[in-house]
């Protein structure tokens, strides 16, 4: 149903309002391996520590305005916004229209019962969400940056599944580290191996795979078929992945935003290793 948005200011017609001060930014952390838990460097081998970043800039940084002047910078931002949500609908529809590639290949995964094939990942959906998590064999915990993803995922399979998706998160890692990490971070959403050799993570990456790289975060989407016939559908990586973390949603709503700079996710945590 398309909603009348008649009694919306102009955006013309809105005063231009005269640019912010510029951020003082926090430093980002130490961009180490993500899948690393060592401190940073900073704080090893008893040298010290930075000096703690500026203070983030304060209300009194911002332009203050009086509440028709507030409601006029708002009205001709929400006209975007609704811009912006109509042309996101029509890109999500002309990623469901995308054609599909049959899987052929038989892989193979460890789960907590035992051995699965591609197929049994699905249970009794017939499509398929799989997070490929970044958790290499010489590793005892997962990337924090996935981690931060996996957060997000927690109460989400049920609704999925009440909409015919299965979710499940794929590593290389073997199936023990996975469970281990999994019971330490309290996550309850599935989780198997594709075991070390990673032909499963390897075959769905490979345009987007860096030189150098052992694994790269990513989803991979899947559809089966009343004969089991399995297609690969979409897939996303880097910022593509984004939809599935509502944290970085919320963070893109309050005045200083995700406050990373050119860093990137350099200040992330296992949830358990914040101060």
């Amino acid at each position: 149903m398309e909603v009348d948005t008649s009694w919306l200011l102009d955006a013309g017609n809105v005063p231009k309002l005269p640019p912010l001060p510029k951020r003082v930014l926090p430093p980002a952390l130490p961009r180490e391996d993500p899948r690393s838990e060592r401190p940073p460097a900073s704080t090893r081998g008893g040298r010290k520590s930075r000096k703690p970043p500026p203070p983030l800039p304060s209300h009194a940084a911002k332009r203050v305005v009086d509440r028709e002047t507030w409601l006029e910078a708002r009205r001709a931002l929400l006209v975007k916004e609704k811009a912006h949500t109509r042309a996101k609908d029509a890109l999500t529809k002309e990623r469901r229209e995308l054609p599909w590639m049959r899987v052929d290949q038989r892989y193979k995964f460890e789960t907590p019962r035992g051995h699965a094939s591609l197929a049994d990942l699905f249970g009794t959906k017939s499509q398929l969400v799989v997070y490929h998590f970044m958790f290499t064999p010489g590793k005892d915990v997962g990337c924090r940056h996935c981690s931060f993803w996996a957060d997000n995922f927690e109460g989400t399979p049920v609704h999925l599944a009440a909409r015919d998706v299965a979710f499940v998160a794929v590593s290389r890692a073997p199936i023990a580290k996975i469970a281990a990490f999994k019971k330490r971070m309290g996550w309850t959403f599935d989780w198997v191996s594709c075991g070390e050799r990673g032909d499963f993570n390897r075959d769905f990456q490979v345009p987007f795979y860096p030189e150098g790289y052992e694994d790269r975060e990513g989803i991979s989407v899947f559809y089966k078929d009343a004969s089991g016939t399995i297609f690969h559908t979409y897939e996303a990586y880097a910022r593509g992945i984004e939809p599935m973390n509502g944290a970085y949603h919320v963070l893109d709503m309050v005045p200083m935003g995700r406050d990373e700079g050119d860093g990137g996710p350099g200040w992330v945590r296992h949830h358990d290793r914040y101060p």
